[in-house]
């Protein structure tokens, strides 16, 4: 009975198999296949309108992307020299104020006076910045520029809206290569633990994969309505220097209230506070002091005679909130004080000792402080 009960499904396969068969020869491929084709022409048209939007954004943008040239004074073995650097920028205009700005990096440019800065065009020309201004700690440098009618400035767009997943291009010139232009996405935001040296102190990159090499520092980052939402300024880099798919930009937004200070008084004036910061706060760390998540400022040193120490902070407090906002990490502690007048009253929620406790602070003027704590 085994063996019957064997043989008859197998010819009941073999029935069945063969019916499907005829029905596949009756009706033939197309048919068969024709339920999947309108899914294909829908993704190939979405492919051609994100491909005819690139396309679209560098026609608008590329006419504001200029390449940079500046030979920067230095000194090395105690001598003084000249070194020659180079890199992007953008064409832009601010609301409310007159005038045309190249809009690029302060690493780019350095101390080089403006008449040894060469700014090249898109249709070849070269222009000379009328005046230079720069704020080393955000490496945020504008160059002014006669003012013309062919002269084409860049749409500035709104960081606070681009969020992870968002399509970008940057442009620029990567190892000298004017007018290249590379895609990706956002891939993160709010990053701050970004080693660039130490004269940069404000850090809020937005992060993204769009390729950035050496050169493109100073070049725009552009949203696909080809609005500049930020400007490319550093690469975590492969030992050769080359790019690794991780790449910062400095958001916009932050861009244009350093852009405003700079250009209504020449310099931009900061709070602080006089604490030394961990860098990072490790889960570990967060657990020892009785923390049930590694979110906070951890403070390390206090500096005598500031505005810390007048309001009672001590090593090991970890700051939770600033004025009733949750502080994240160092990095946007220092953001949010350095953002503040001097003189401004603040509430600081601390943790010390397993328990929580408020102090109130008076932000200092950091241009006062600077030389003491560079010394």
């Amino acid at each position: 009975m085994r063996r019957l009960s064997i043989v008859g499904f197998l010819g009941l396969c073999a029935f069945l198999g063969s019916l499907v068969g005829s029905y596949l020869v009756a009706r033939g491929p197309a048919d068969v296949f024709a339920q999947s084709a309108p899914v294909t022409r829908a993704l190939d048209t979405e492919v051609n309108r994100l491909s005819d939007r690139f396309e679209t954004v560098v026609r608008k943008m590329s006419p504001s992307v200029v390449a940079l040239e500046a030979v920067k004074p230095t000194v090395k073995e105690g001598k003084a020299r000249s070194v020659d650097d180079s890199g992007s920028g953008v064409l832009v205009r601010f609301a409310g104020r007159k005038g045309i700005f190249v809009l690029t990096n302060n690493h780019v440019v350095g101390q080089a006076p403006a008449n040894q800065i060469t700014i090249n065009l898109s249709d070849s020309r070269i222009l000379k910045p009328t005046r230079v201004y720069t704020d080393p700690e955000s490496d945020i440098a504008l160059l002014g520029v006669t003012e013309s009618e062919t002269l084409i400035s860049a749409t500035l767009g709104d960081s606070d809206r681009m969020r992870v997943g968002n399509w970008v291009l940057a442009l620029g010139s990567p190892f000298g290569l004017n007018q290249t232009v590379t895609h990706g996405i956002i891939s993160a935001r709010d990053r701050g633990q970004v080693s660039l040296g130490a004269t940069i102190r404000i850090k809020d990159f937005l992060q993204t994969d769009a390729a950035i090499n050496p050169g493109s520092s100073g070049g725009p980052l552009v949203n696909l309505d080809g609005e500049v939402i930020g400007i490319n300024t550093a690469i975590a880099s492969s030992p050769s220097g080359t790019n690794t798919g991780i790449a910062f930009s400095i958001p916009i937004n932050l861009i244009k209230k350093v852009a405003g200070q700079l250009l209504d008084n020449g310099r931009v004036t900061r709070g602080y506070l006089g604490v030394q910061l961990a860098p990072g706060f490790e889960s570990a760390e967060a657990i020892k002091l009785g923390l049930s998540r590694a979110q906070g400022a951890l403070v390390d040193t206090v500096h005598a005679e500031t505005p810390a120490a007048l309001a009672g902070l001590k090593r090991s407090d970890v700051i939770l909130e600033l004025d009733g906002a949750a502080v994240r990490n160092e990095n946007q502690f220092i953001n949010r004080i350095s953002s503040l007048p001097p003189g401004q009253r603040v509430k600081l929620k601390v943790w010390r000792d397993r328990r929580a406790m408020n102090l109130d602070a008076v932000v200092g003027d950091w241009s006062k402080a600077e030389t003491r704590f560079k010394k």
